[in-house]
């Protein structure tokens, strides 16, 4: 089985002005790659265009579609790494953690140690779900690098299978808090709008029509501090950087953004590492012992920092 969650394929659709780019140039412009790194992906064949495999000197063409699957690690054998956890719950069947910021959640193409998995490996060895293979193993939902807060784990497959299942019909409720730029003109609401790649930064998602899918979020002004906003969030779906893009799009980004912000002067003032975004509830059925399991974790220090600064001016 697999989720909505678990897609690692990364597509774009072409334009006017990519036409007569090479292949490997758009490539490592549009995936994150290095130019040399682009031809060992095109001559692997994890790019393809238009469902083909096509040499590094391509010229695109306006509509083609362009999809990169990154490669797992060499190695399938993730070795465990003792790297401390902040554990919030515990039974036989799951674990949660309060991931901190600049943590990967699973090994991945250019992150293949410190990771969460390689973590979790350590911690709890052989008891983890085997769904997601190898590389993933007991990963049911996640949350960006640099991103922290509250990340639940499968140590068996029939609780992987019930949480999927849970995600799936949103059921699964995930409250976030933020520090974002401005205030919000209703201090409550929601914001319905979908989500795909961003239509000229490959390197983005945005609110686009083109190749999305539905996102919404829901919202609550916690306090308005200095030209900044301490918000809570409710996801109903679960896309890809959906709480970062759908504040952008309303014109109050998240503060330390690096891909959807443009306060890096803030960055530089509060020392950030990323954005302010903490995963800090959560709630959900257990799946083998039907309880209502809910779990709340403290904004990070980092955070509480920058709330009383801003408090202060």
């Amino acid at each position: 089985m697999k989720t909505e969650l678990e897609t690692e394929i990364l597509s774009v659709t072409t334009g006017e002005n990519d036409e007569k780019k090479r292949l490997d140039s758009f490539c490592s412009e549009s995936f994150e790659l290095t130019r040399s790194g682009a031809v060992i992906q095109i001559e692997e064949g994890n790019i393809t265009v238009n469902g083909k495999v096509e040499s590094k000197n391509y010229r695109i063409k306006n509509g083609d579609i362009i999809e990169f699957e990154p490669p797992e690690p060499k190695s399938t054998e993730i070795i465990p790494e003792d790297i401390p956890l902040d554990i919030a719950y515990e039974d036989k069947h799951i674990i949660v953690v309060n991931k901190p910021q600049g943590m990967v959640v699973h090994p991945a193409y250019g992150n293949e140690s410190g990771t969460l998995v390689n973590a979790l490996l350590h911690y709890c060895g052989d008891s983890l779900s085997g769904i997601n293979g190898v590389i993933r193993p007991g990963i049911v939902h996640r949350i960006d690098k640099d991103t922290s807060g509250l990340l639940i784990v499968a140590k068996t497959n029939d609780a992987h299978l019930g949480l999927a299942e849970q995600i799936k019909e949103h059921s699964f409720t995930r409250r976030y808090q933020a520090i974002n730029v401005g205030y919000f003109k209703e201090s409550t609401g929601t914001i319905d709008l979908p989500i795909g790649r961003h239509p000229v930064d490959r390197k983005k998602m945005a609110v686009t029509s083109q190749n999305s899918r539905n996102a919404v979020t829901h919202y609550k002004t916690i306090e308005e501090l200095c030209g900044f906003s301490h918000m809570e969030f409710d996801l109903e779906t679960g896309r890809t950087h959906q709480i970062r893009v759908h504040t952008a799009h309303m014109g109050h980004p998240i503060l330390g953004d690096p891909v959807y912000s443009n306060t890096k002067k803030y960055s530089e003032k509060f020392h950030l590492q990323g954005q302010c975004l903490h995963a800090k509830f959560i709630e959900f059925v257990h799946p083998i012992t039907n309880e209502v399991i809910s779990l709340d974790s403290e904004i990070p220090e980092y955070m509480k920092d920058v709330i009383e600064k801003l408090r202060n001016n």
